[in-house]
């Protein structure tokens, strides 16, 4: 148990841990759960969205103004974004890591990465990039264990997301600004309305696919959240990179969504289309099936979804008792092992064996990028598959295995793999992958010969 409650909730077990965990495995998990706190943040004082935007922006502005003056010496915008990303990205994405590796709470932070991976914003997109950490640490992490309408109203008015999801230039055309855009001579330059964001939130962060929505729901969502955007460098300081809802581009009247018609309000009628999906009986089942999906299997048991279904719809959505129902189902402490550790987990899980953490982003960006899962970029904003077939294919295993022996060539020669294995896998660990550790040539070899096993893979 004590290894299931490490492993499938966690991620994955440091020295020492599963003997800690033994005598109530379910109580450690529940000891986890921080209702008024949220999840535990990577930095204590990080950059915020707001300051990096303005950076980058100002950055933008001398850009354009030197090229506009013939001076274009190492002032490229590609350059430019590249370092950004580098710089600040970099430190986001390794202090996730460090923490991860060593908090002596996996599980709380593999719920925490489950949210974040929910609502994505990606750094596929420049003006994005360096903002994924601060919108992890202000939108998704303070309201993890909280309710899910609060979680879904930060992560949507969160400007990382407005910029993801070009939320911020969407123009009612019957807005003052939308009158005022059309009597521009070219096309291109007149705005109009942008259906990603309501679409996203629809398809994937509420109701899902099968919610009932139709195109016309998405339409009338989109026209309702008009107005949601980000302040530029000619707002005030205090406005510059944060929320700002721009009365004159939200398209006026009243909106039809999912057959309830919501009065005209401008930022209330947005937010009570938001409090409505929130509660929605699709959004419960979507999002249960998501969490079940995560932790237990590709294809969860129908009863977990169930359980998980009737926690929040009894809370109103409190995650704290989605996950307390998540801890307390039978069918979550199975023995086999039915979830296949993405790139990243099988990184981390990695450290935590041996007791370490990554030193730097080297130790992470490269490997995880030849693995198929680059550093804070999913590739839609559907986030990173959830399913075995996206990262068991044969190149993806060579490419662990190439990345094991080149780990284990680093920090074996000082362990013993046989200790590490006891304590990696516990109960998990099978008689064929304990002997074929134990008869090892060299302790490199024994700790790949590990770290590539079935039971390690798995979770």
């Amino acid at each position: 148990m004590s290894a299931i409650a490490v492993t499938r909730f966690g991620l994955g077990a440091r020295p020492g841990e599963l003997a800690d965990v033994a005598a109530d495995p379910a109580g450690w998990l529940r000891g986890q759960i921080r209702p008024a706190e949220g999840a535990d943040q990577p930095q204590a004082a990080p950059e915020t969205a707001m300051t990096r935007l303005q950076a980058f922006r100002e950055y933008r502005a001398d850009v354009a103004a030197a090229r506009r003056e013939g001076d274009t010496a190492d002032r490229d915008p590609v350059q430019i974004a590249a370092r950004m990303l580098r710089e600040g990205t970099a430190v986001d994405f390794l202090a996730r890591a460090r923490l991860a590796a060593t908090t002596p709470a996996g599980f709380r932070e593999r719920w925490t990465l489950f949210w974040a991976n929910h609502f994505t914003v990606s750094a596929v997109k420049l003006i994005t990039a360096t903002v994924v950490g601060p919108f992890e640490q202000e939108a998704i992490r303070p309201h993890v264990f909280g309710r899910f309408e609060d979680l879904l109203v930060a992560s949507t008015a969160h400007p990382a997301m407005l910029l993801y999801l070009d939320q911020a230039q969407s123009v009612g055309p019957g807005s003052p600004a939308g009158q005022f855009l059309k009597r521009r001579p070219r096309p291109a330059l007149r705005g109009g309305i942008n259906e990603n964001l309501a679409r996203e939130i629809l398809e994937l962060h509420t109701v899902g696919v099968d919610g009932g929505y139709s195109q016309g729901d998405v339409t009338e969502f989109a026209r309702a959240l008009t107005g949601w955007s980000v302040g530029g460098l000619r707002e005030a300081p205090a406005q510059q990179g944060a929320f700002l809802f721009r009365a004159n581009a939200h398209e006026p009247g009243a909106r039809t969504i999912m057959g309830k018609t919501y009065r005209p309000g401008g930022l209330d009628q947005t937010g009570a289309v938001l409090k409505d999906l929130a509660v929605h009986p699709a959004t419960a089942r979507h999002v249960c099936t998501k969490i079940a999906r995560h932790f237990v299997a590709d294809d969860p048991p129908p009863s977990l979804v169930a359980r998980l279904e009737a926690a929040w719809t009894a809370s109103g959505g409190h995650l704290t008792r989605v996950a307390e129902a998540l801890i307390s189902a039978p069918e979550a402490w199975e023995p086999a092992p039915r979830k296949f550790k993405t790139p990243y987990e099988f990184l981390i899980s990695s450290w935590r064996a041996i007791g370490g953490q990554p030193a730097a982003i080297e130790h992470l960006a490269p490997p995880l990028r030849a693995m198929g899962q680059q550093a804070f970029s999913p590739p839609s904003p559907k986030g990173w598959s959830e399913e075995a077939m996206t990262w068991a294919a044969p190149d993806a295993i060579i490419k662990r295995m190439g990345w094991s022996e080149g780990f284990s060539a680093v920090v074996a020669a000082d362990l013993d793999p046989n200790a590490i294995a006891a304590g990696a896998l516990g109960a998990r660990l099978g008689e064929p992958v304990r002997k074929a550790v134990a008869r090892a040539e060299s302790r490199q070899e024994a700790l790949s010969i590990l770290l590539m096993s079935p039971e390690f893979q798995r979770r």
